[in-house]
Protein backbone atom coordinates (compact mmCIF):
# COMPACT_ATOMS: atom_id res chain seq x y z
CA UNK A 1 0.00 0.00 0.00
CA UNK A 2 1.20 3.53 -0.73
CA UNK A 3 1.32 4.72 2.90
CA UNK A 4 2.60 1.45 4.36
CA UNK A 5 5.37 1.69 6.94
CA UNK A 6 8.64 0.23 5.72
CA UNK A 7 9.73 -2.57 8.03
CA UNK A 8 13.35 -2.23 9.17
CA UNK A 9 13.94 -5.92 8.53
CA UNK A 10 12.29 -9.04 7.20
CA UNK A 11 13.36 -12.63 6.69
CA UNK A 12 12.87 -12.42 2.92
CA UNK A 13 12.73 -9.33 0.73
CA UNK A 14 11.11 -9.82 -2.68
CA UNK A 15 11.94 -7.27 -5.38
CA UNK A 16 8.92 -6.97 -7.68
CA UNK A 17 5.25 -7.81 -7.15
CA UNK A 18 4.42 -9.32 -10.55
CA UNK A 19 3.63 -13.01 -11.15
CA UNK A 20 6.93 -14.35 -9.81
CA UNK A 21 7.29 -11.91 -6.92
CA UNK A 22 3.75 -12.23 -5.59
CA UNK A 23 3.84 -16.02 -5.94
CA UNK A 24 7.11 -16.16 -4.00
CA UNK A 25 5.56 -13.91 -1.36
CA UNK A 26 2.56 -16.20 -1.08
CA UNK A 27 4.52 -19.44 -0.70
CA UNK A 28 7.00 -17.97 1.78
CA UNK A 29 4.27 -16.36 3.90
CA UNK A 30 2.27 -19.57 3.84
CA UNK A 31 5.34 -21.39 5.17
CA UNK A 32 5.30 -19.01 8.13
CA UNK A 33 8.13 -16.68 7.18
CA UNK A 34 8.13 -12.90 7.37
CA UNK A 35 8.30 -11.67 3.78
CA UNK A 36 8.10 -8.19 2.28
CA UNK A 37 7.28 -7.62 -1.40
CA UNK A 38 8.42 -4.30 -2.90
CA UNK A 39 6.48 -3.22 -6.00
CA UNK A 40 7.39 -0.08 -7.96
CA UNK A 41 3.87 0.45 -9.32
CA UNK A 42 0.51 0.47 -7.61
CA UNK A 43 -2.10 -2.22 -8.29
CA UNK A 44 -3.99 -2.52 -10.52
CA UNK A 45 -1.42 -1.78 -13.18
CA UNK A 46 -1.05 -2.96 -16.77
CA UNK A 47 1.70 -5.01 -18.39
CA UNK A 48 2.48 -5.85 -22.01
CA UNK A 49 1.24 -9.43 -22.26
CA UNK A 50 -1.03 -11.72 -24.24
CA UNK A 51 -3.11 -12.28 -21.08
CA UNK A 52 -3.48 -15.99 -21.85
CA UNK A 53 -3.13 -18.55 -19.06
CA UNK A 54 -2.25 -22.06 -20.18
CA UNK A 55 -3.07 -25.20 -18.15
CA UNK A 56 0.33 -25.00 -16.40
CA UNK A 57 -0.44 -21.48 -15.18
CA UNK A 58 -3.99 -22.41 -14.17
CA UNK A 59 -2.62 -25.29 -12.10
CA UNK A 60 -0.27 -22.99 -10.20
CA UNK A 61 -3.03 -20.47 -9.51
CA UNK A 62 -5.29 -23.23 -8.23
CA UNK A 63 -2.45 -24.45 -6.01
CA UNK A 64 -2.37 -20.94 -4.53
CA UNK A 65 -6.07 -21.23 -3.71
CA UNK A 66 -7.24 -18.93 -6.50
CA UNK A 67 -9.36 -21.38 -8.48
CA UNK A 68 -12.68 -19.79 -7.51
CA UNK A 69 -11.50 -16.24 -8.25
CA UNK A 70 -10.03 -17.41 -11.54
CA UNK A 71 -13.35 -18.92 -12.64
CA UNK A 72 -14.83 -15.41 -12.93
CA UNK A 73 -12.75 -14.81 -16.04
CA UNK A 74 -13.05 -16.06 -19.62
CA UNK A 75 -12.33 -19.76 -19.94
CA UNK A 76 -11.18 -21.32 -23.22
CA UNK A 77 -10.70 -24.90 -24.43
CA UNK A 78 -7.61 -24.83 -26.59
CA UNK A 79 -5.83 -23.38 -29.60
CA UNK A 80 -7.14 -22.52 -33.03
CA UNK A 81 -4.18 -22.60 -35.42
CA UNK A 82 -4.48 -20.77 -38.74
CA UNK A 83 -2.21 -20.62 -41.75
CA UNK A 84 -2.00 -21.27 -45.46
CA UNK A 85 -5.75 -20.79 -45.77
CA UNK A 86 -6.52 -23.58 -43.31
CA UNK A 87 -7.74 -23.76 -39.71
CA UNK A 88 -7.32 -26.41 -37.00
CA UNK A 89 -9.01 -26.32 -33.59
CA UNK A 90 -6.90 -28.21 -31.04
CA UNK A 91 -8.15 -28.93 -27.52
CA UNK A 92 -5.67 -28.83 -24.68
CA UNK A 93 -4.44 -32.41 -24.12
CA UNK A 94 -5.59 -34.43 -21.13
CA UNK A 95 -2.96 -34.59 -18.40
CA UNK A 96 -2.79 -36.16 -14.91
CA UNK A 97 -1.65 -32.86 -13.32
CA UNK A 98 -2.76 -29.94 -15.46
CA UNK A 99 -6.40 -29.06 -16.29
CA UNK A 100 -7.73 -29.25 -19.83
CA UNK A 101 -8.58 -25.55 -20.08
CA UNK A 102 -7.06 -22.11 -19.76
CA UNK A 103 -8.25 -18.58 -18.98
CA UNK A 104 -7.72 -15.15 -20.45
CA UNK A 105 -7.19 -12.55 -17.73
CA UNK A 106 -5.90 -9.04 -18.22
CA UNK A 107 -2.67 -8.55 -16.32
CA UNK A 108 -4.09 -5.64 -14.35
CA UNK A 109 -6.63 -8.10 -12.91
CA UNK A 110 -4.37 -11.14 -12.67
CA UNK A 111 -1.46 -9.50 -10.90
CA UNK A 112 -3.78 -7.69 -8.49
CA UNK A 113 -5.43 -11.00 -7.62
CA UNK A 114 -2.14 -12.80 -6.94
CA UNK A 115 -0.65 -9.87 -5.00
CA UNK A 116 -3.67 -9.59 -2.72
CA UNK A 117 -3.56 -13.34 -2.21
CA UNK A 118 0.03 -13.02 -0.99
CA UNK A 119 -1.12 -10.33 1.45
CA UNK A 120 -3.89 -12.56 2.77
CA UNK A 121 -1.29 -15.28 3.35
CA UNK A 122 0.67 -12.86 5.53
CA UNK A 123 3.12 -11.14 3.18
CA UNK A 124 3.71 -7.40 3.53
CA UNK A 125 3.14 -5.69 0.17
CA UNK A 126 4.72 -2.27 -0.36
CA UNK A 127 3.17 -0.73 -3.47
CA UNK A 128 4.60 2.36 -5.12
CA UNK A 129 7.95 1.57 -3.51
CA UNK A 130 11.10 1.27 -5.60
CA UNK A 131 14.09 -0.87 -4.73
CA UNK A 132 16.93 1.42 -5.77
CA UNK A 133 19.87 -0.86 -5.12
CA UNK A 134 20.83 -3.94 -3.14
CA UNK A 135 22.59 -3.77 0.20
CA UNK A 136 25.66 -5.93 -0.29
CA UNK A 137 27.91 -6.72 2.65
CA UNK A 138 30.59 -9.41 2.94
CA UNK A 139 29.85 -10.30 -0.66
CA UNK A 140 26.17 -11.13 -0.38
CA UNK A 141 22.79 -9.40 -0.55
CA UNK A 142 21.34 -8.35 2.78
CA UNK A 143 18.37 -6.28 1.63
CA UNK A 144 17.80 -3.13 -0.40
CA UNK A 145 17.66 0.64 -0.33
CA UNK A 146 13.98 1.41 -0.95
CA UNK A 147 12.32 4.69 -1.97
CA UNK A 148 8.71 5.19 -0.92
CA UNK A 149 5.89 7.11 -2.64
CA UNK A 150 7.05 10.37 -1.03
CA UNK A 151 10.61 10.03 -2.32
CA UNK A 152 12.08 9.13 1.06
CA UNK A 153 14.64 6.31 1.20
CA UNK A 154 15.26 3.70 3.83
CA UNK A 155 17.08 0.41 4.26
CA UNK A 156 15.13 -2.83 4.48
CA UNK A 157 17.38 -5.57 5.81
CA UNK A 158 16.71 -9.22 5.08
CA UNK A 159 18.29 -12.62 5.41
CA UNK A 160 17.45 -13.52 1.81
CA UNK A 161 16.42 -11.67 -1.34
CA UNK A 162 14.22 -12.83 -4.23
CA UNK A 163 14.90 -10.93 -7.46
CA UNK A 164 11.64 -10.73 -9.40
CA UNK A 165 11.73 -7.34 -11.10
CA UNK A 166 11.01 -8.53 -14.63
CA UNK A 167 12.71 -8.85 -17.98
CA UNK A 168 14.89 -5.75 -17.64
CA UNK A 169 15.85 -6.60 -14.02
CA UNK A 170 17.97 -3.64 -13.03
CA UNK A 171 18.19 -5.05 -9.50
CA UNK A 172 19.38 -8.39 -10.83
CA UNK A 173 22.09 -6.76 -12.90
CA UNK A 174 23.27 -4.90 -9.81
CA UNK A 175 23.82 -8.32 -8.25
CA UNK A 176 25.76 -9.56 -11.28
CA UNK A 177 23.18 -11.18 -13.57
CA UNK A 178 23.62 -10.98 -17.34
CA UNK A 179 21.91 -12.37 -20.44
CA UNK A 180 23.70 -14.89 -22.66
CA UNK A 181 23.59 -12.84 -25.85
CA UNK A 182 24.08 -15.83 -28.14
CA UNK A 183 20.76 -17.26 -27.02
CA UNK A 184 17.52 -16.11 -28.67
CA UNK A 185 15.19 -13.53 -27.26
CA UNK A 186 11.84 -12.29 -28.43
CA UNK A 187 9.89 -9.10 -28.81
CA UNK A 188 6.14 -8.77 -28.58
CA UNK A 189 3.62 -6.04 -29.30
CA UNK A 190 -0.06 -6.05 -28.46
CA UNK A 191 -3.21 -4.04 -27.94
CA UNK A 192 -6.97 -4.59 -27.66
CA UNK A 193 -9.84 -4.34 -30.11
CA UNK A 194 -13.56 -4.39 -29.48
CA UNK A 195 -15.34 -7.29 -31.16
CA UNK A 196 -18.61 -9.26 -31.01
CA UNK A 197 -16.49 -12.43 -30.76
CA UNK A 198 -14.94 -11.47 -27.42
CA UNK A 199 -16.09 -14.71 -25.73
CA UNK A 200 -14.81 -17.14 -28.38
CA UNK A 201 -13.91 -20.50 -26.76
CA UNK A 202 -10.49 -20.70 -28.47
CA UNK A 203 -7.34 -18.64 -28.42
CA UNK A 204 -6.02 -18.24 -31.94
CA UNK A 205 -2.50 -18.35 -33.34
CA UNK A 206 -1.50 -17.45 -36.88
CA UNK A 207 1.46 -19.41 -38.24
CA UNK A 208 2.00 -17.18 -41.27
CA UNK A 209 2.73 -13.65 -40.09
CA UNK A 210 3.99 -11.33 -42.81
CA UNK A 211 5.48 -7.88 -43.11
CA UNK A 212 3.90 -5.14 -45.22
CA UNK A 213 5.54 -6.55 -48.35
CA UNK A 214 4.13 -10.02 -47.79
CA UNK A 215 7.42 -11.56 -46.64
CA UNK A 216 7.10 -14.30 -43.97
CA UNK A 217 8.45 -13.53 -40.51
CA UNK A 218 9.71 -15.94 -37.80
CA UNK A 219 7.04 -15.54 -35.19
CA UNK A 220 3.31 -15.77 -34.74
CA UNK A 221 0.25 -13.64 -34.37
CA UNK A 222 -2.21 -14.21 -31.53
CA UNK A 223 -5.81 -13.44 -30.68
CA UNK A 224 -6.91 -13.99 -27.09
CA UNK A 225 -10.63 -13.40 -26.42
CA UNK A 226 -10.89 -11.56 -23.10
CA UNK A 227 -14.64 -12.04 -22.57
CA UNK A 228 -15.21 -8.38 -21.69
CA UNK A 229 -16.08 -7.08 -25.14
CA UNK A 230 -12.49 -7.13 -26.38
CA UNK A 231 -9.75 -9.35 -27.76
CA UNK A 232 -6.03 -9.12 -27.05
CA UNK A 233 -4.26 -9.06 -30.42
CA UNK A 234 -0.50 -9.24 -30.72
CA UNK A 235 2.55 -10.42 -32.62
CA UNK A 236 5.66 -12.11 -31.26
CA UNK A 237 8.95 -12.28 -33.18
CA UNK A 238 12.26 -14.05 -32.56
CA UNK A 239 15.75 -12.55 -32.63
CA UNK A 240 17.02 -15.49 -34.70
CA UNK A 241 15.71 -13.80 -37.86
CA UNK A 242 18.57 -12.06 -39.73
CA UNK A 243 16.57 -8.88 -40.33
CA UNK A 244 15.05 -8.89 -36.83
CA UNK A 245 16.29 -5.42 -35.88
CA UNK A 246 14.89 -3.93 -39.09
CA UNK A 247 11.32 -5.09 -38.45
CA UNK A 248 8.84 -2.40 -37.47
CA UNK A 249 6.61 -4.32 -35.06
CA UNK A 250 3.91 -1.63 -35.15
CA UNK A 251 3.61 -2.14 -38.90
CA UNK A 252 3.47 -5.91 -38.48
CA UNK A 253 0.70 -5.63 -35.88
CA UNK A 254 -1.21 -3.24 -38.14
CA UNK A 255 -0.91 -5.68 -41.05
CA UNK A 256 -2.05 -8.58 -38.86
CA UNK A 257 -5.05 -6.60 -37.60
CA UNK A 258 -6.04 -5.91 -41.19
CA UNK A 259 -5.73 -9.61 -42.02
CA UNK A 260 -8.13 -10.68 -39.22
CA UNK A 261 -10.51 -7.71 -39.40
CA UNK A 262 -13.34 -9.39 -41.31
CA UNK A 263 -13.29 -12.66 -39.36
CA UNK A 264 -13.23 -10.97 -35.97
CA UNK A 265 -15.38 -7.94 -36.75
CA UNK A 266 -12.78 -5.36 -35.72
CA UNK A 267 -11.91 -1.96 -37.10
CA UNK A 268 -8.13 -2.35 -37.63
CA UNK A 269 -7.65 1.41 -37.53
CA UNK A 270 -9.41 1.85 -34.20
CA UNK A 271 -7.75 -0.18 -31.41
CA UNK A 272 -9.05 0.31 -27.89
CA UNK A 273 -5.68 1.74 -26.80
CA UNK A 274 -2.16 2.42 -28.03
CA UNK A 275 -0.12 -0.72 -28.64
CA UNK A 276 2.72 -1.50 -26.22
CA UNK A 277 5.72 -3.73 -26.74
CA UNK A 278 8.49 -5.38 -24.78
CA UNK A 279 11.70 -7.39 -25.10
CA UNK A 280 11.64 -10.91 -23.67
CA UNK A 281 14.73 -12.91 -22.60
CA UNK A 282 14.02 -16.61 -23.12
CA UNK A 283 15.11 -20.13 -22.37
CA UNK A 284 16.75 -19.44 -19.02
CA UNK A 285 19.17 -17.06 -20.73
CA UNK A 286 19.80 -14.85 -17.67
CA UNK A 287 22.12 -15.90 -14.88
CA UNK A 288 23.61 -16.64 -12.47
CA UNK A 289 20.28 -17.45 -10.85
CA UNK A 290 21.62 -18.03 -7.34
CA UNK A 291 23.89 -16.00 -5.08
CA UNK A 292 25.00 -16.58 -1.52
CA UNK A 293 21.77 -15.04 -0.19
CA UNK A 294 19.60 -14.37 -3.24
CA UNK A 295 17.73 -16.18 -6.01
CA UNK A 296 16.47 -14.87 -9.36
CA UNK A 297 13.03 -15.90 -10.63
CA UNK A 298 10.58 -15.44 -13.50
CA UNK A 299 11.40 -13.07 -16.36
CA UNK A 300 14.36 -11.70 -14.39
CA UNK A 301 15.93 -15.15 -14.89
CA UNK A 302 14.85 -15.42 -18.54
CA UNK A 303 12.37 -18.13 -17.59
CA UNK A 304 10.27 -17.88 -20.75
CA UNK A 305 9.49 -20.74 -23.14
CA UNK A 306 11.19 -20.04 -26.52
CA UNK A 307 8.66 -22.27 -28.26
CA UNK A 308 5.77 -19.88 -27.64
CA UNK A 309 6.89 -16.89 -25.56
CA UNK A 310 4.96 -18.18 -22.55
CA UNK A 311 6.27 -16.87 -19.24
CA UNK A 312 3.54 -16.52 -16.59
CA UNK A 313 3.43 -20.22 -15.70
CA UNK A 314 7.24 -20.40 -15.44
CA UNK A 315 7.19 -17.29 -13.25
CA UNK A 316 4.83 -19.03 -10.83
CA UNK A 317 6.80 -22.28 -10.96
CA UNK A 318 10.26 -20.76 -10.45
CA UNK A 319 8.91 -18.63 -7.59
CA UNK A 320 7.58 -21.73 -5.88
CA UNK A 321 10.93 -23.50 -6.29
CA UNK A 322 12.76 -20.47 -4.89
CA UNK A 323 10.39 -20.30 -1.91
CA UNK A 324 11.06 -23.98 -1.23
CA UNK A 325 14.84 -23.62 -1.00
CA UNK A 326 14.69 -20.34 0.93
CA UNK A 327 12.28 -21.89 3.42
CA UNK A 328 14.70 -24.78 3.85
CA UNK A 329 17.59 -22.36 4.36
CA UNK A 330 15.63 -20.46 7.01
CA UNK A 331 14.56 -23.63 8.78
CA UNK A 332 18.06 -25.14 8.87
CA UNK A 333 20.05 -21.95 9.19
CA UNK A 334 22.16 -23.09 6.24
CA UNK A 335 22.16 -20.72 3.21
CA UNK A 336 23.77 -23.44 1.10
CA UNK A 337 20.26 -24.81 0.60
CA UNK A 338 19.81 -22.13 -2.05
CA UNK A 339 22.18 -23.99 -4.38
CA UNK A 340 19.49 -26.62 -4.87
CA UNK A 341 17.45 -24.04 -6.81
CA UNK A 342 19.82 -24.33 -9.78
CA UNK A 343 19.45 -28.11 -9.69
CA UNK A 344 15.66 -27.86 -9.61
CA UNK A 345 15.68 -25.52 -12.60
CA UNK A 346 18.03 -27.76 -14.53
CA UNK A 347 15.97 -30.87 -13.82
CA UNK A 348 12.68 -29.21 -14.75
CA UNK A 349 13.66 -27.04 -17.72
CA UNK A 350 17.29 -27.57 -18.70
CA UNK A 351 17.02 -29.94 -21.64
CA UNK A 352 13.59 -28.65 -22.66
CA UNK A 353 14.80 -25.04 -22.91
CA UNK A 354 17.92 -26.21 -24.75
CA UNK A 355 15.78 -27.83 -27.41
CA UNK A 356 13.46 -24.83 -27.55
CA UNK A 357 16.42 -22.53 -28.17
CA UNK A 358 17.53 -24.82 -31.00
CA UNK A 359 14.03 -24.69 -32.46
CA UNK A 360 14.06 -20.89 -32.25
CA UNK A 361 17.26 -20.78 -34.27
CA UNK A 362 15.88 -23.16 -36.87
CA UNK A 363 12.69 -21.24 -37.55
CA UNK A 364 14.69 -18.04 -37.96
CA UNK A 365 14.93 -19.12 -41.60
CA UNK A 366 11.88 -17.70 -43.41
CA UNK A 367 11.78 -20.46 -46.01
CA UNK A 368 11.81 -23.14 -43.33
CA UNK A 369 9.19 -21.33 -41.27
CA UNK A 370 6.92 -21.23 -44.30
CA UNK A 371 7.43 -24.94 -45.01
CA UNK A 372 6.83 -25.93 -41.37
CA UNK A 373 3.59 -23.97 -41.32
CA UNK A 374 2.48 -25.58 -44.57
CA UNK A 375 3.18 -29.12 -43.39
CA UNK A 376 1.84 -28.64 -39.88
CA UNK A 377 -1.47 -27.03 -40.73
CA UNK A 378 -2.35 -30.00 -42.99
CA UNK A 379 -1.91 -32.60 -40.23
CA UNK A 380 -4.10 -32.63 -37.13
CA UNK A 381 -2.05 -35.43 -35.57
CA UNK A 382 1.18 -33.52 -36.06
CA UNK A 383 -0.28 -30.27 -34.74
CA UNK A 384 -1.72 -31.96 -31.64
CA UNK A 385 1.73 -33.34 -30.92
CA UNK A 386 3.33 -29.95 -31.57
CA UNK A 387 0.86 -28.29 -29.17
CA UNK A 388 1.78 -30.74 -26.41
CA UNK A 389 5.48 -30.14 -26.99
CA UNK A 390 5.32 -26.36 -27.30
CA UNK A 391 3.10 -25.94 -24.22
CA UNK A 392 5.25 -28.44 -22.23
CA UNK A 393 2.23 -30.66 -21.57
CA UNK A 394 3.38 -34.16 -22.45
CA UNK A 395 2.19 -36.83 -20.02
CA UNK A 396 4.72 -38.89 -18.04
CA UNK A 397 3.78 -42.00 -19.99
CA UNK A 398 4.74 -40.31 -23.28
CA UNK A 399 8.25 -39.83 -24.61
CA UNK A 400 9.98 -37.13 -22.57
CA UNK A 401 9.35 -33.73 -24.12
CA UNK A 402 13.03 -32.95 -24.43
CA UNK A 403 13.90 -36.20 -26.21
CA UNK A 404 10.92 -36.01 -28.56
CA UNK A 405 11.48 -32.36 -29.37
CA UNK A 406 15.19 -32.87 -29.88
CA UNK A 407 14.61 -35.63 -32.43
CA UNK A 408 12.15 -33.44 -34.28
CA UNK A 409 14.41 -30.38 -34.22
CA UNK A 410 17.41 -32.42 -35.37
CA UNK A 411 15.38 -33.79 -38.26
CA UNK A 412 14.26 -30.29 -39.20
CA UNK A 413 17.84 -29.06 -39.27
CA UNK A 414 18.80 -31.86 -41.68
CA UNK A 415 15.84 -31.17 -43.96
CA UNK A 416 15.91 -27.38 -43.74
CA UNK A 417 16.16 -25.42 -46.98
CA UNK A 418 19.33 -23.30 -47.14
CA UNK A 419 17.63 -19.92 -46.58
Amino acid sequence: MTDAVLPPSTEVLVIGGGPAGSAAGYWLARAGHSVTVVEKKEFPRDKTCGDGLTPRAVHQLEEMGLGEELSRFHRYHGLRATGMGRTLELEWPSHPVYPQHGYVVRRRDLDLMVARNAERAGATLLEHHEALEPIVERGFAQGAIVKDAHGETKEIRSRFVVVADGANSRFGRALGTFRTKEWPYGTAIRTYWKTPRHADPWIESALDVHDRNGNPLPGYGWIFPVGDGTINVGVGLLSTFKRFRDVNTSHVLSSYAGMIADDWGIDPGAPERRATSGKIPMGGSVGPKVGARHVVVGDAAGSVNPFNGEGIDYAYETARMAATVISEALATGDPRALARYETMLRDEYGQYFKVARLFARVIGRPALMRELARVGIHSRTLMEWVLRIMANLLRPDEIGPAEAAYKAAAALVRLAPRA
